[in-house]
């Protein structure tokens, strides 16, 4: 009726690989759930803001805030 220790050892080893894979893909769809709901900034919503503002942005202003958040994110991706 009692398990052997090694019968017992394969078993949590099982349960160990299944919870990890498990878990891999609930991540994985939870993180491409939210990257739907908050997209990453791309230029047409620089241009929206700056429209919003009520300034008529030029390519080169576009470009130069864009590059400007992109190098705010590998420094800020340094730091840690």
């Amino acid at each position: 009726m009692w398990l052997e220790i090694w019968q017992f050892i394969v078993i949590v080893l099982l349960l160990i690989i299944v919870v990890g894979v498990a878990t891999f893909f609930i991540t994985r769809k939870i993180f491409e759930r939210t990257l739907e709901k908050n997209p990453p900034i791309n230029e047409d919503m620089i241009r929206a803001m700056m429209t919003q503002m009520g300034r008529t942005p030029s390519e080169k202003q576009v470009r130069a805030v864009m590059n400007s958040m992109n190098n705010a994110k590998k420094n800020s991706e340094k730091k840690d």
